[in-house]
This record gives structure tokens, C-alpha cells and sequence, in this order.
């Protein structure tokens, strides 16, 4: 468990403030607010953990904050330890203004303890009030049923907007200041992987670093690897990574010796992404320090199509293998890494990664099905979750293998787990359960290997996908639903009509009956690009919140009413919700810059 990337890890920053008129009042409360703050730290770091596995850990101000001289002190201490998201905590009246955290930057939250005691919640509104009016959006958090003075405990309400709130603004603080790897540029017209530097930029402040990929023929040629790691993981590649059937017409099809080396190019193609994205020790011990270094990647893609593949391997292998949380090294944390460079589709695969801590599905969203037309061509009816319709995921084998649903939660259902919780018995049923079939030649003239798999079972996912919108900017949309597993004579018929070389994953929305979720078509209709993010879990309100901090608006979602936790600035601009986080986002303009 370990930073792979150059800078520190954010910490939290706790502050706990205070009414400071002394000679009495301030210090009859000094116990209960630094009690206060300790409370919301412990709680904090105990439940919280950084994708790499690290604990979060949480920096509480020195002293209580009654005036603007302890404010600037905790703003400094906060500066040196290196503090990524701002919460303020307190159970009485403060000088609002004067105790508030004015740094832009930081994602920031008010708990306003609500006990009759003292009047907490009359300072969250003023403290609230005032952010608003200096421009700082800040998120405000009131427990629902009053507290007794000495009650230290946190209500479940409040433990849920407190994590919410934290897990997005680390997700912000991590991005901050790292790099997206884009290898080639733009695929097959592929707007997604135009990539936009100044929306990286502005809205992220992740900077765009490209390399052509013959940088990576380059590094194969002249031998710029671990040469000593290739052999492990040509090896492994060799004992767990099965064959499947070559579907190429027999004249298409490669020889023993083509298909050896297509299988030794792809092994060297994902140590040379992996080293591209955060470099390595081994290389520049080989005498390569520029390339040994890496380029600080949170995220990358690949082009691939058409210009490499026509001509060489696809990357569906290293894809498909850096995007899931093992490989021959053992388990570790997952990479994001977009297929067809698609930088948007990445930038969602990282917005769930940052706030599950799982492993992500990179997808076509393909093909809506009917229980019509299901009924046509198989004779059968769908059933269940899938009786309204489902939705095809499918792309050329680049899906995590965390996606063949191998792993189980605590109650023994298929999962996606993060990667400390995974075992090697569970890394080897996502590897036994998934095939390697020959590329189509007709889509990959170069040849490579596809992984072939379907999701097992039923599980909890969040479809999302960030588009940009002329004259309007960024917009992120947003589906919770279900994998479902078709039975297998519903499965293969529908799967052959696409791609048999490809995983397949079955995707249910929850529908309401209203809007883009009236059904389960209008969801595939009101769909804004060819690609999906898909993460474990039901996590659809953390990115509503990451995004409002982000200053994205959501265009689409399934969240209830009740889940959305956005700055208090939002009721500010209408009444309704989506409408007013698009007038919010519209004034405050991207995190890192104005438009």
C-alpha cells in the first residue's frame, strides 16, 4: 500500500471553532468544541482510506478559532501539513466571518452541532451566509434530532454528509496538480478523445501531457523495460491467461510463431503504459532516467485504432490488465486507463475509482434490448431485473477482469472489491473465468488478444460519463442500476449478434417512470456519448457531490431528492435543483480558472 504518484497524499483538516469572548464564555466551551473535532477526526480516519489503501489521515488546528489571528494560524498549519479538504466543526455561536476559511481552493463544510445549549445551528447559518456572500460555496451539515451538550456522538445523518462530503473533496484534492497521459491522440473521430487541455486545466487541474505512440515501438526496439519483470510477466501472462477461440476466417487466421510474438509485444506494451504513467526504478537503473521518471499519471489513455492497430497488437491485453487490481506483480491498486484515449470517459472511470476505491468498467454502451425484441430472436422472455429491457456494455476486451464478478462482499455476494480486501483465490477465479480469444482481424489488422468474459451474478453499479456541450461546458451524467446475468441460451444468442471476443456486462437502470428514466430505453436514448464508466457500488450522490465541487452540473441522474448534498450556494439560485446547479456552476465557473 503505497503512493505510486509524485506528491504527498491530502490531508483533512479538521477546525474547530469557537465564540471567543473570554473571561468565561470560551473557555466554558473549550473541551466540548476541541472534543467536538477530535470526534470528527477519529471518526474520519477510521472509515476512510485512499485508493492506494492508505488511511486518511486528519490535522486538527493547534487551538480553537475564536478571531481572525487563530484562523490565519490554522490556514498556515494547514499550508504545512499539506491539508486537501476543510472542515469546520462547532456546537455554538462563532464570529462568522471572522473564524471562516478563505481559501478558494479548498473544498470546505460547516457541522453545526444541533444542540439547544448553544446556538450551533444559528452559526451555520450565519457562518453559511457568509461564505455564500464572499463567494466561497460550502457545504452546511445539521444533524436532524437535537443533542444533548455532552452527547459526542455522531448521528447517522450527519456521518453520511461528513463522508460525503470528504470522499469527493479528496477526490479533488488528489487530481490536483497530477498529469493525463494521452498516448496518440484523437480515435477514429472519437470526440471524447480530442482531448481538451483547458477543461483538464481549469475544471480538474490536471495537466495533459501527450506522446505519439511510437514511443512505445521505441521502447520495445531498444529494449527501454525491465527486462527481468517482462520474463515474470510473460510467464504468468502464459500460465494464466487462456486462449480462446480464434473466430478468424482459417485464411486470416496467424500462425504459432505470429501469435507468440503478438502475445510478447502486448506484455511489453503494458510494462511500457505502466512505466509511461508513473516510471520506474528499474529503468532508470538501466540508464534511462527521462523515461524511468514517468509522467505522474493519475489517468491515461490510448489510441490504438486505427493507425496502431492496423499495423500492430491491440492494447486490449494491457487495457484490460492495467485497469484491474492485480497482474504479475500480485494485487494492487487499479490503473485508469481509457480505451480509444477517450479522456472523458477516463475522467469518469477516475471519479468513481477516487470515490470507491474499486477497480472501474470501461464500455460501449451498445445496444438497448426489448423484451420484444429479446423474445424475437432468442424465444424467450426476459425475467427479473431485466423483464423492462437491459443494456449491452461491451468493448473490445478492455473491461477490468474485476468485472468477471469473482470477488464476494461479506454476505457472499459478487462484488468488486478495493484491492487490500481481495484474495488470491479471488484473483485466480477472475483470471479462470476469463478467455483471451484472437482479435477480429477485421477490426484489428494487427492482430492481439481480447479478454472474453461475462458478468457473473448481480450486483449494485453507477453507469456515469462526463461530455462537454458547446457553449455550455462540462455536464456529467449519471445512472444507478444492476448487472444482471442472463441465462446462457438468452446470453450467447445476443452476445454473437455483436462480438463474442469481447466481455459482455448486462446493465439494468433503475427507472422511475419519468424523464430519461422513464424506461429503460429512454435511458440508452438520453445516453450523450458511445462510452460508459461503470463503478461497483451505488455511489450516483458522491458524484453528484464531487461534481457541484467541481463546479460540473449533472444533466442527468437517478439519485433521490433526498441523497443530494450540494454547497448551501445552490439554494440561492432556484428552487429547483438540477436547474439551480446549472445556474450555480454557470456563475462560479470551473475550480481552477474562469471559463
Amino acid at each position: 500500500m503505497a503512493n505510486r504518484l509524485i506528491g504527498d497524499l491530502p490531508k483533512v483538516g479538521i477546525r474547530p471553532v469557537i465564540d471567543g469572548r473570554e473571561r468565561g464564555v470560551r473557555e466554558s466551551l473549550e473541551k466540548q468544541v476541541m472534543t467536538l473535532a477530535q470526534t470528527a477526526a477519529t471518526f474520519i480516519s477510521e472509515q476512510l482510506r485512499f485508493p492506494s489503501g492508505e488511511t486518511v489521515e486528519c490535522v486538527i488546528a493547534d487551538t480553537c478559532i475564536g478571531g481572525v489571528a487563530e484562523a490565519a494560524l490554522c490556514a498556515e498549519k494547514f499550508r504545512k501539513e499539506g491539508v486537501g479538504v476543510s472542515l469546520t466543526v462547532t456546537p455554538c455561536w462563532c464570529y462568522g466571518t471572522e473564524v471562516m476559511d478563505t481559501d478558494p481552493l479548498l473544498p470546505k463544510a460547516v457541522w453545526g452541532f444541533n444542540g439547544t445549549e448553544r446556538p450551533g445551528a444559528v452559526y451555520l447559518a450565519a457562518a453559511l451566509a457568509g461564505y455564500t456572500q464572499k463567494g466561497f460555496p460550502t457545504f452546511g451539515i445539521y444533524g436532524r434530532d437535537v443533542q444533548d451538550a455532552g452527547d459526542t456522538t455522531i448521528p447517522e445523518d450527519v456521518k453520511e454528509k461528513i463522508l460525503r462530503f470528504v470522499k469527493s473533496g479528496l477526490a479533488v484534492a488528489q487530481m490536483k496538480g497530477k498529469s493525463y497521459l494521452s498516448i496518440g491522440y484523437s480515435s477514429m473521430g472519437i470526440a471524447g478523445s480530442m482531448v481538451d487541455s483547458s477543461f483538464f486545466q481549469k475544471y480538474l487541474g490536471i495537466r495533459t501531457d501527450f506522446v505519439e505512440s511510437v514511443e512505445i515501438l521505441r521502447r520495445i526496439d531498444e529494449g527501454i523495460y525491465d527486462e527481468e519483470e517482462y520474463q515474470k510477466a510473460l510467464a504468468w501472462t502464459k500460465a494464466n491467461c487462456k486462449e480462446g477461440k480464434d473466430v478468424n476466417k482459417p485464411e486470416d487466421q496467424a500462425d504459432a510463431a505470429r501469435k507468440e510474438a503478438e502475445w510478447e509485444t502486448v506484455v511489453k506494451m503494458t510494462l511500457i503504459c505502466r512505466d509511461m504513467m508513473i516510471g520506474n526504478e528499474k529503468v532508470i537503473a538501466k540508464g534511462y532516467r527521462e523515461e524511468g521518471l514517468g509522467r505522474n499519471a493519475i489517468l491515461g489513455g490510448f489510441q490504438g485504432q486505427r493507425q496502431w492497430t492496423d499495423y500492430k497488437p491491440n492494447a486490449d491485453f494491457t487495457e484490460a490488465i492495467l485497469n484491474s487490481s492485480f497482474d504479475w506483480n500480485g494485487i494492487r491498486q487499479a490503473f485508469v486507463f481509457a480505451t480509444e484515449n477517450d479522456s472523458l470517459n477516463g475522467v469518469s472511470m477516475l471519479f468513481g475509482h477516487l470515490l470507491s476505491n474499486t477497480s472501474q468498467i470501461f464500455s460501449d454502451v451498445r445496444t438497448y434490448w426489448s423484451p420484444e425484441a429479446v423474445k424475437r430472436v432468442c424465444g424467450k422472455e426476459l425475467t427479473g431485473l431485466a423483464e423492462g429491457g437491459i443494456i449491452h456494455l461491451i468493448n473490445s476486451g478492455s473491461t477490468t477482469l474485476d468485472a468477471t464478478a469473482q470477488q464476494r462482499d461479506e454476505e457472499g455476494n459478487p462484488a468488486m472489491k478495493p484491492f487490500w480486501e481481495i484474495t488470491e483465490d479471488e484473483v485466480q477465479k477472475c483470471l479462470d473465468n476469463t478467455l483471451w480469444p484472437q482479435a477480429e482481424r477485421g477490426y484489428f489488422r494487427g492482430g492481439g488478444y481480447s479478454s472474453q468474459f461475462k458478468t457473473a451474478g448481480q450486483m449494485p453499479v453507477t453507469m456515469s460519463r462526463l461530455n462537454l456541450v458547446d457553449g455550455l461546458g462540462p455536464v456529467l451524467q449519471i445512472a444507478e442500476g444492476w448487472t444482471v446475468e442472463l441465462p446462457d441460451d438468452i446470453h450467447k444468442v445476443l452476445d454473437e449478434r455483436t462480438n463474442p471476443t469481447w466481455p459482455t456486462t448486462w446493465f439494468v437502470p433503475r427507472v422511475n417512470g419519468e424523464g430519461a428514466f422513464k424506461d429503460v430505453y429512454s435511458v440508452m436514448a438520453n445516453w450523450g456519448a458511445n462510452h460508459g464508466a461503470i463503478s461497483y457500488g451505488h455511489i450516483g450522490a458522491d458524484l453528484i457531490t464531487l461534481a457541484s465541487m467541481l463546479r460540473i452540473p449533472v444533466n442527468m441522474h437517478n439519485v433521490s431528492e433526498a441523497e443530494v448534498f450540494r454547497p448551501s450556494a445552490w439554494a440561492s439560485f432556484g428552487e429547483n435543483k438540477e436547474g439551480s446547479d446549472f445556474r450555480a456552476c454557470e456563475t462560479y465557473g470551473p475550480l481552477y480558472g474562469k471559463k
